[in-house]
């Protein structure tokens, strides 16, 4: 059995070579992220299980792996990957829901903060006060109280679920937008839930913590920005794609909102280019909210368990398409 990774993030994967050789499973990993079809499909010909990070998988490239059983995405998200296609090619596909979910969520909770108190924007005051030897706080009021303002959160599962548990003792009055969570859940979260359009116009902080699909593409855009409060700020630990960027920049260039505070973006690392550069109304953090050294080695561990569990005829621990299993 081999186990091949397309693309890792790791300094190195020599704990992930300890494991494989002591489990007696062939082992190669790559940095294959921006190469050709071709070239990867060449890197994984005689790999069984894929560890896949932010190569991009479609069903063409599926097709090429018929060795390939088990294709493991490196994280919760998974738009990089056709599902479908490893359906149909009879490939289990597993990723790591549980993966980050309390970094993300305090990341989150961290750039709402940093909106809420100006944290980042207050340096430049500090700057330009002590040039002048005295305090000015002119570029920095309006400073409004957090408590008592409405935080509503899009998407209330594992990650937004854990944001609004985490902020409940903050004096927020909590509001959720998710169409697909159950009604248990809801209650077990205890907030009022509205439709997407009410929490747009009457929150004082949106936090995006939805999956990326057809459904939620650009679902900030420039007529959610519009519902938006012109006191609003607007938080991204999810998807780039989730905003539309153009749309965005316009609205903070023109102040039609606060402010915004972004930490994923469409093409990453954004282009030198990009219109979120130079505003002096938005946070931007270098997609880091997944980050810890505890989310790291978790994953790791999680990941070798998978691939071990394959080796011993047994499925992932996450399965999306578990219609394979039955086959």
């Amino acid at each position: 059995m081999k186990f091949v990774v397309t693309d890792y993030i790791e300094d190195n994967l020599d704990w992930e070579a300890a494991e494989m050789k002591k489990a007696g499973i062939e082992f190669a990993a790559h940095q294959l992220k921006f190469k050709p079809e071709d070239e990867v499909a060449a890197a994984l010909k005689d790999a069984d299980v894929v560890l896949v990070n932010m190569v991009k998988f479609p069903e063409s490239l599926t097709a090429k792996l018929p060795k390939m059983k088990l294709l493991i995405r490196h994280g919760i998200g998974y738009d990089n990957v056709d599902v479908a296609g490893c359906t149909k090619h009879g490939v289990q596909f597993a990723y790591q829901p549980d993966y980050c979910v309390e970094d993300v969520a305090e990341h989150a909770i961290a750039l709402i903060m940093a909106c809420g108190r100006k944290v980042t924007w207050s340096r430049k005051t500090l700057d330009e006060s002590s040039a002048k030897n005295q305090w000015d706080f002119s570029g920095l009021f309006p400073l409004r109280r957090m408590a008592g303002k409405t935080l509503g959160v899009v998407g209330c599962g594992r990650i937004g679920g854990r944001v609004v548990e985490k902020m409940a003792a903050f004096g927020f009055k909590i509001v959720g937008c998710d169409p697909y969570l159950s009604a248990e859940r809801k209650k077990k979260l205890g907030i009022e839930f509205v439709d997407k359009a009410t929490l747009f116009r009457t929150a004082d902080y949106i936090s995006l913590h939805t999956p990326l699909g057809t459904e939620t593409k650009h679902l900030v855009n420039a007529q959610t920005l519009a519902l938006m409060k012109p006191t609003a700020y607007l938080i991204n630990t999810s998807r780039g794609p989730m905003v539309d960027e153009d749309a965005l920049a316009t609205a903070l260039r023109q102040k039609q909102i606060a402010g915004a505070a972004i930490d994923v973006f469409a093409v990453e690392p954004p282009p030198t280019a990009h219109p979120f550069f130079g505003l002096d109304n938005i946070i931007l953090t270098p997609h880091i909210g997944w980050a810890s050294d505890e989310a790291g080695q978790e994953i790791r561990q999680s990941i070798v368990n998978d691939v071990l569990a394959f080796a011993a005829g047994k499925p992932a621990r996450c399965v999306v398409n578990k219609e394979v299993l039955k086959k």
